[in-house]
């Protein structure tokens, strides 16, 4: 006997999208995100000073902020309500525009607090990338959902993904630190970021429409 669809459901989760394009965009996905972590190390650095307590402080501060944006997208992607993929997309664009006024948030900040005891540094660094290292967090657990769901298959979904975005997050340790930074600066190199954000974002977004195009017919 045919059961009665949620209509809140209906159309929520449309086909799986190819392979390729979900390993590639998390391929970008990690390359950006440690391209941020190395440029906003760099700033908070120059403004907090390079000792063990200040990089302790930073490197603390990133990790919890994934840690707490991993959390929020298992919340996420086990409503199935909403679509898993444009949350990610929404997650990549919106660390896109937060890296994009990132270094003059930093520097005004900085300013502000100059000279600031250690827990209200560490406080003061986590505030500034809270935000947007929580929106990097979430993007992990919500591609394995989509892939999971429509896979079957949990072991090659989280493998596949998290290896393929620790290749990006690799290359981009190795660019950044060699490469880009000396060829390029920290501004643009930080545009080089965003932009794969925004590749990211847009790809998936209009990967899921063709997909709910396909799913319509």
């Amino acid at each position: 006997m045919a059961t009665q669809q949620d209509p809140a459901t209906v159309g929520a989760a449309p086909a799986a999208l190819p392979l390729p394009v979900l390993y590639g965009v998390f391929l970008i996905s990690g390359f950006a995100a440690l391209v941020y972590q190395v440029v906003w190390q760099r700033a908070l650095f120059a403004l907090y000073g390079v000792d063990i307590a200040s990089t302790t402080t930073v490197v603390s501060a990133f990790m919890l902020g994934l840690g707490v944006g991993s959390w929020i997208g298992g919340v996420l992607a086990a409503d199935s309500r909403r679509s898993a993929l444009l949350w990610f997309a929404a997650f990549e664009l919106g660390i896109g525009a937060f890296g994009w006024v990132s270094l003059p948030l930093i520097h005004h900040v900085g300013a502000l607090t100059a000279g600031a005891s250690g827990p209200a540094t560490f406080a003061l660094t986590f505030g500034l990338v809270v935000i947007p290292t929580s929106m990097m967090g979430a993007t992990l657990p919500l591609l394995v959902s989509h892939a999971v769901r429509h896979l079957h298959n949990v072991g090659k979904s989280v493998g596949m993904l998290y290896f393929v975005n620790t290749l990006g997050s690799a290359a981009a340790a190795i660019l950044t630190a060699v490469v880009l930074l000396r060829d390029y600066g920290v501004s643009h190199t930080l545009r080089i970021a965003v932009a794969c954000n925004a590749v990211a974002g847009i790809a998936i977004l209009a990967a899921w429409l063709v997909a709910r195009l396909r799913g319509a017919k």
